[in-house]
């Protein structure tokens, strides 16, 4: 029995030690844990390297939409398959049950209604093969006069015409779901839309320099609270997330002191273009003191185990435009 109790205790305080450590890897710029936004590598987990050799843990809070995602509203329920299932087939199926119920309710039997439905058969394939033809003269045209897809600034989403894609991907919501399930499936209607083209770029001593600048101001201006000197190191995005832990530590009476901040080791996991932005994502190990301070009287209430810390950071910067910081992922 004391042997067991030890065991318990020594466990207890093992506990209590990595809960410690656990709430200091929060703590800092970043404290929300893996958060922002990575252009069309957002889900995608960043290469290891000898700085963090470890996986990095995956976005967890980002404006940019996962691909894949289910669609609500009406979005959501037009992609849903009828009872005859998604595509072409499916809702001719659904129109040959529904001709026969005519035929049935008024005498006929059920092959009656057939002939009816046979007479605007022709007339269905005929809007089909002009849809057609009007979908290959619409991708013709895009190609020719826009060979990327363009995409929004903010976050990552496409930015093109959706009211024209909609036109397509939507005919036959007058004519019934079923067609136009069966059209969506055909010629791509209700796809996901396509991710933007990449390609590596070079990233110079000039760059990393101005890394390490943003990781030492950035994490100054958290430290003193300061959104408008993070709004000039880092997008819109990750600055509202900074506030929101702004603002969780004015209700709990405190503020996170970081300071001494200095770079250690870093290298670059992937540096990319989209369109008209660079991406870099750099793996970073460096020293700080970080501490945890009552707001009213500056008394010091918990101070980090460790005095380092590695994580990897996305920056961004359009053509001409300084880096940025764009998100954050613990190493």
């Amino acid at each position: 029995m004391k042997r067991n109790r030890w065991l318990i205790a020594l466990a207890a305080i093992a506990t209590v030690m990595t809960l410690a450590a656990a709430d200091y890897a929060d703590a800092r710029a970043g404290r929300g844990g893996s958060f922002g936004s990575r252009g069309s590598n957002t889900f995608s987990a960043p290469p290891s390297t000898n700085t963090a050799p470890r996986a990095a843990q995956p976005i967890q809070r980002s404006q940019t939409a996962q691909p894949g995602a289910a669609t609500t509203g009406a979005a959501g329920q037009a992609a849903r398959p009828g009872m005859f299932g998604g595509g072409l087939l499916g809702g001719l199926a659904a129109g040959f049950l529904g001709a026969g119920l005519f035929g049935m309710l008024f005498g006929g039997g059920f092959l009656a209604g057939m002939g009816s439905f046979a007479s605007i058969l022709g007339l269905i394939f005929q809007i089909v093969l002009v849809v057609i033809v009007a979908r290959l003269a619409w991708s013709w045209w895009q190609r020719r006069n826009n060979p990327t897809p363009a995409y929004g600034a903010a976050n990552g989403r496409p930015a093109g015409n959706e009211q024209n894609t909609a036109a397509f991907t939507g005919l036959g919501a007058g004519a019934g779901a079923g067609a136009a399930s069966g059209l969506g499936g055909l010629f791509g209607g209700g796809q996901a839309a396509p991710q933007p083209a990449t390609q590596p770029i070079t990233i110079g001593e000039e760059d990393y320099s101005e890394f390490e600048r943003l990781l030492t101001e950035i994490q100054a201006a958290y430290s003193a609270e300061d959104l408008n000197a993070l709004r000039a190191n880092a997008m819109p995005e990750m600055v509202s997330y900074f506030a929101e832990e702004f603002a969780q530590n004015a209700k709990e009476g405190v503020i996170n002191r970081i300071t001494d901040v200095k770079l250690l080791q870093g290298d670059l996991a992937e540096a990319w273009r989209e369109n008209n932005d660079e991406y870099a994502t750099v793996a970073m190990r460096f020293a700080l003191n970080d501490s945890v301070v009552q707001r009213s009287t500056g008394q010091v209430i918990e101070t980090a185990p460790t005095g380092e810390a590695t994580e990897l950071w996305t920056f961004r910067r359009s053509r001409g435009a300084p880096w940025m910081l764009s998100a954050i992922q613990q190493g």
